[in-house]
């Protein structure tokens, strides 16, 4: 029985030293584990450092991106240039509209009596006129008239001049024959005076470019303006927006009733941080992702325009830095990215959205301040003033109540101006 005894003692140190030996040997296993993973992890640190750097170092420093940009556009006001009521309404909210497409109408009615008025009054204007004219020629063989009467009574009074020595004649009955050569003289200079009076009004004109047919032409092209005023067009093709007016309005010259946005020609206003627009130059091509397409839709353009001032130099409360506790704010510029046509046709924006805007700086050798910030001029349109219906109905007014020879200038003559020819009478005498 003692040799079992011994036996278990003599085993079980044994085993314990295989044990101890076992776990001595793969002790030093994590260890070298853990230091292989920190030496590859920091090695690849240092790479992805290092080709960070490289990057940025020959690429990635010439690019700027924000995401403070959004579409802006045109949002062309129309507003009523005349008062009237809405009697037409033919557009409304988010319906696109083409140049010169009408979109609202006015009540005609004040109008067109306005203008039946104005016509009225040019044919008074012309037949006062060419009274004006009638009287003159009047005046003229009036004068005639009264000359012949002035070289009778000359006549007469050197005939008794002559007798009065003879005894022929009395005294009376010569005193008598000079104040009819008196009043024969102030016959003539009245009715010269009457006709310089007249003249006056008409000298060097005619009947169609008097002062008065011309003033009361204007007032029928006046009228006939507030009348081409109470149909309202759009100047712009694009879509119908803050459309405020309703049928049987009435409206005020000058209130504002709807708004075309011409969504084929919106940009981005994207607003960097000052720092960012040392290297910004115009021309410098820009890449745009918006929300709308979520990220799927590039669009490219290209800077056109940089602001001339920050948002909060233009506000209605600029800043006032010199007084008060002052405490420095990076200020944003908005920078006007101009978007290719193509892109804008394929993915049409709407004014308001934001997006995500990249500019690349490797060519800084562009100008700070554009000459022009659109692909085309912007419209324009012809002046309602320039209606050629218009002047063929004044010229038809004129001409109808003008009379023959109404194109004839009425000029004073040469004779009329000077002062009547009659012999002096100063010798005459008893």
């Amino acid at each position: 029985m003692n040799t079992p005894t011994t036996s278990v003692t003599t085993d079980a140190p044994a085993s314990s030293a295989a044990g101890q030996t076992d776990r001595a040997g793969e002790a030093p296993a994590p260890g070298r584990a853990r230091r292989r993973s920190l030496i590859g992890l920091t090695a690849v640190v240092l790479l992805c450092g290092v080709g960070y750097a490289a990057y940025w170092f020959l690429d990635g420093r010439y690019y700027e991106s924000t995401d403070d940009a959004y579409v802006d556009g045109d949002v062309v006001q129309i507003t009523s240039e005349v008062p009237g009521t809405v009697i037409g309404l033919h557009v409304d909210d988010t319906q696109r509209v083409a140049v010169g497409q009408a979109v609202l109408e006015l009540d005609p009615a004040d109008a067109k009596i306005a203008e039946a008025n104005a016509e009225a009054d040019l044919a008074r204007a012309v037949r006062q006129v060419r009274g004006l004219f009638a009287q003159g020629q009047e005046l003229r063989a009036q004068i005639e008239q009264r000359e012949q009467a002035a070289r009778t009574a000359d006549e007469d009074l050197k005939r008794r001049g002559g007798l009065i020595a003879d005894g022929a004649i009395s005294a009376e009955e010569l005193s008598h024959a000079r104040d009819a050569v008196t009043t024969t003289r102030a016959n003539v200079a009245a009715a010269r005076q009457q006709l310089g009076q007249t003249v006056a009004q008409i000298d060097g004109t005619t009947i169609a470019d008097h002062p008065q047919v011309l003033a009361a032409a204007a007032a029928v092209r006046n009228a006939a303006l507030a009348l081409h005023r109470t149909e309202l067009t759009s100047p712009v093709s694009g879509v119908i927006a803050k459309r405020s007016v309703q049928i049987g309005q009435r409206v005020a010259a000058g209130t504002p009733l709807l708004a075309v946005v011409p969504l084929d020609t919106v940009w981005i206003d994207a607003n960097f941080k000052e720092g960012q627009l040392e290297r910004m130059r115009v021309g410098q091509p820009v890449t745009v992702h918006t929300d709308l397409y979520r990220g799927d839709v590039t669009y490219h353009g290209r800077v056109v325009g940089i602001a001339a001032g920050s948002g909060n130099a233009f506000a209605l409360l600029p800043p006032q830095n010199a007084s008060g506790n002052w405490i420095k704010i990076v200020q944003r510029l908005p920078v006007r990215i101009l978007l290719d046509p193509k892109d804008l046709e394929a993915h049409p924006l709407r004014v308001g959205l934001s997006a995500a805007v990249r500019v690349d700086l490797h060519d800084a050798a562009g100008p700070l301040v554009a000459a022009a910030v659109r692909n085309v001029p912007q419209t324009t349109q012809a002046s309602a003033g320039n209606d050629p219906a218009v002047d063929a109905r004044i010229a038809s007014i004129i001409a109808d109540n003008a009379g023959p020879k109404a194109h004839e200038p009425a000029r004073l003559s040469r004779k009329t101006r000077e002062a009547p020819n009659v012999t002096s009478l100063a010798a005459a005498g008893p």
